[in-house]
């Protein structure tokens, strides 16, 4: 188990990030920001244009960059062996899903300090298996639930946790994917096949289901049911008019189709717009490279013509053990990407949101106030930024609860997921309870 003293407050915190891409990128913008709080110091990135721009963006000395997480752990174990230390205090971990066990055992067991991307797994054995691993180590340990950082979340957590509106009774929370987004990730993109990844209720909404559970805390999730499919990124749903095209850029109809790849990835590279494209390909986006990438690769796949599989609308139904209820809808077909909407309701009042503002109002007074809370950059609201600052902290004081969650609750809000997919499978109601029991006991009889 680690035990080592905190990092002192005139030394910045030394992370290793495994894999840089779009989320890596994201949690380490703030060391560039506030470089004298955290430093990235090693990486380990396959691809070569994205991982010198890494390099060169952080100023990272060749010795410490690599291009498997293999290398870089096998430096790790050498210099552990020959002079006692880590290189670094912390690693993050941005890998695809499924990689996601195999780099959390190996790191933990040199008792790194992690931040793990979200999903924990991409199955209920795996998740169980990291939750074992990172108490064993004695570790910090956070996960990539940006939702519960952002200053907007934090305000409404803020009101709820005073009482002030008395008992939150019941929670409608819609996830807006974004119909391109969602063509973008889960129909082309890396999350499109189960097999490869996980269900769409994980890969995109497990810290939705993350944050319900946080603000009906102390309340655990008691019963669990879900619908959906996969009803528009299918072939009965292609035009007549598209014929046997199967890529946007032979297409005739691609002018007028919503999910043009060359609407979605080339024009905005011609206006100077990188995302997504920049997710497409290898070092920063040009015309060149996109177009090459739309004719050979995924992305330029007509969504009618993949072979996704994953729902692309998904309803969650959910009782928690205090007596609250709350449901969950995540949506392709909409074009408020991600822009959540919330609607909570208490014994004396309400709150309206929509991930930028929120109104309060009070039964009794028959007031409403607008609250605006300041955004302070970073993705999901602020609350990219909002969680590497919290890890940074707890790593710095070695005190877990200044992420305001640990590896079991992590778990049990990903269990609520799974039971929530058997759900959906099975038709039936989940126990949540005795769901996790059962999954525990199948883990520890393996």
């Amino acid at each position: 188990m680690r035990q080592d003293a905190p990092t002192h407050p005139s030394e910045p915190v030394t992370l290793a990030v495994i894999g840089c891409g779009q989320r890596g990128k994201a949690y380490t913008e703030y060391a560039l920001r506030e470089s004298a709080n955290f430093k990235v110091v090693a990486i380990a990135e396959p691809r070569p244009k994205t991982r010198k721009n890494f390099k060169d963006a952080h100023l990272i000395d060749q010795t410490l960059v690599f291009s498997t997480w293999q290398e870089l752990h096998e430096a790790s174990a050498q210099t552990l062996k020959t002079i006692g230390t880590r290189l670094a205090d912390a690693i993050i971990i941005a890998v695809q899903d499924h990689m996601h066990l195999e780099v959390v055992l190996a790191f933990a067991e040199q008792g790194y300090h992690m931040l793990c991307e979200k999903p924990m797994s991409t199955n209920v054995a795996d998740c169980i298996n990291v939750e074992t691993a990172v108490k064993k180590a004695g570790i910090i340990f956070g996960i990539g639930h940006v939702l519960r950082y952002s200053p907007y979340t934090k305000a409404i957590t803020k009101i709820i946790r005073s009482g002030s509106l008395g008992q939150l009774i019941n929670i409608v929370h819609v996830e807006p994917a974004g119909y391109y987004h969602f063509a973008h990730s889960f129909v082309r993109g890396q999350w499109a096949r189960e097999k490869e990844s996980c269900f769409s209720l994980m890969t995109k909404s497990c810290h939705d289901i993350d944050i319900l559970c946080h603000w009906l805390s102390p309340g655990t999730p008691t019963r669990v049911s879900s619908f959906g499919s996969l009803q528009h990124f299918r072939k009965a749903s292609k035009p007549a008019a598209a014929g046997s095209a199967t890529r946007c850029l032979e297409c005739p109809l691609e002018h007028e189709c919503a999910y043009s790849a060359k609407k979605i990835y080339l024009e905005p590279v011609q206006q100077d717009i990188t995302w997504p494209a920049s997710t497409i390909i290898d070092g920063i986006p040009d015309i060149e490279n996109v177009t090459a990438a739309l004719r050979n690769g995924s992305y330029g796949q007509c969504v009618y013509e993949s072979d996704n599989d994953v729902c692309d609308n998904q309803v969650v139904n959910l009782e928690f053990s205090n007596g609250a209820t709350a449901s969950f809808t995540m949506v392709a077909q909409t074009s408020l990407m991600c822009e959540r909407q919330t609607r909570m309701h208490f014994a004396f009042g309400e709150i309206v949101g929509d991930m930028r503002t929120f109104t309060v109002t009070d039964f009794r007074t028959r007031e409403t106030t607008k609250h605006s809370p300041k955004d302070e950059g970073g993705g999901h609201g602020g609350g990219d930024l909002g969680l590497i600052q919290s890890f940074i902290e707890a790593v710095r004081t070695r005190r877990q609860e200044l992420l305001g969650t640990d590896v079991t609750e992590v778990l049990r809000s990903h269990l609520t997921v799974f039971a929530a997919e058997t759900s959906r499978l099975e038709g039936r109601v989940i126990d949540c309870v005795a769901f996790e029991k059962e999954a525990r006991e199948k883990v520890a009889a393996l």
